[in-house]
């Protein structure tokens, strides 16, 4: 366990590594800008106009959706796993993702003749996610408590059901292939300032609500005597934590799609390094978040593909779901047989 001292320069580091990280994602692209002409953009300097636009205009959006996407589904995925008791627990892995995507393809599929349904979207799916998530819980729940891989097993069926029906949705609402398969899969490319708007007040209400929640997720590590011996309402404070974990996943995935690992990587590697105590392990779990989904969207961008769609002539970036899924993978083998061990 990390020292005080050891703990506030490990989060000014990562904050410096974040601020880094920001810098060089507002460079790269087809047109490279190096880091020195991004700060001067940055700070109004003068510089070319084209750069500018670059800068504010198109990348801006996609690398703040980056620190604000990962934080939330760091954040969210140390909450489930105090609720859950489990390592293995995260948005993708609880069926808040797919419930929230699910919920979303109704919604559009349902509803075009509004003129501005994307408003409502944000309700639409945070309903759809903790219904996800719950029905896991549900499911996975016997007595005694969950089952590690029960849980696994639980949430796979879930997702495999809930992905078919969003997938016969899609079908027979004729939505265009690449755009829902991005999604689906998980991507920040072509995201706007809208999209940082409508993902902001969700960041800005849950991320404080749940790093507030840290004395609680303390108790709940606990057993079930413990806890009601120092005062805490165990079943309120679990529905509380989760339905904060299921706003962040749902504010992550309304803006970028199911990005996966993001929640099981980041609380793992916080609690790897300070511990078990929650007050360190969720502001840690949100900036390792953020530094992953960032670093992992600069690898995005580096590589290019051909969507599926026979009339387009672009090639756009690699989702970044998908480079977190070949990140992620190797350590959720790592953690399923540890757990089964």
């Amino acid at each position: 366990m990390t020292s005080t001292r050891s703990f506030v320069a490990l989060m000014v580091l990562g904050c410096i590594a974040s601020l880094a990280l920001f810098i060089l994602h507002l460079g790269l692209g087809t047109v490279w800008i190096p880091p020195d002409r991004v700060i001067e953009v940055l700070l109004d300097g003068l510089t070319d106009h084209t750069d500018r636009t670059i800068v504010w205009d198109l990348r801006m959006p996609r690398a703040i959706l980056g620190l604000l996407v990962g934080g939330m589904l760091g954040l969210s995925g140390a909450l489930l796993q105090v609720v859950m008791r489990n390592r293995l627990a995260e948005p993708g892995l609880t069926g808040v993702s797919t419930g929230g995507i699910l919920a979303a393809v109704l919604f559009l599929g349902g509803v075009w003749g509004l003129p501005q349904p994307g408003r409502l979207l944000p309700f639409v799916v945070l309903v759809g996610a903790l219904a996800g998530g719950i029905l896991v819980l549900l499911v996975s729940s016997k007595r005694g408590g969950i089952d590690p891989l029960r849980l696994i097993l639980t949430a796979v069926i879930v997702n495999a059901i809930l992905g078919s029906l969003t997938a016969i949705v899609m079908l027979r609402s004729n939505y265009a292939l690449g755009n829902i398969l991005s999604w689906l899969i998980g991507s920040l490319h072509g995201r706007v300032w809208d999209d940082v708007w409508l993902a902001l007040p969700w960041a800005a209400v849950a991320i404080p609500a749940g790093l507030l929640a840290a004395r609680a997720a303390n108790v709940l590590q606990l057993d079930d005597e413990s806890g009601r011996a120092l005062g805490l309402p165990l079943q309120p404070a679990r529905v509380a934590l989760f339905g904060l974990a299921g706003v962040l996943a749902a504010g992550a995935v309304t803006v970028s799609g199911a990005i996966p690992f993001v929640g099981l990587m980041a609380p793992n590697a916080a609690r790897a390094v300070a511990g078990a105590d929650a007050r360190r392990v969720l502001p840690l779990a949100a900036l390792i978040g953020c530094l992953l989904l960032l670093a992992a969207d600069l690898v995005a961008q580096s590589f290019s593909i051909k969507p599926p769609i026979p009339s387009s002539a672009y090639r756009v970036g690699l989702p970044v779901g998908a480079v977190m899924a070949i990140l992620g993978a190797p350590l959720l083998i790592y953690l399923i047989r540890r757990s089964t061990r």
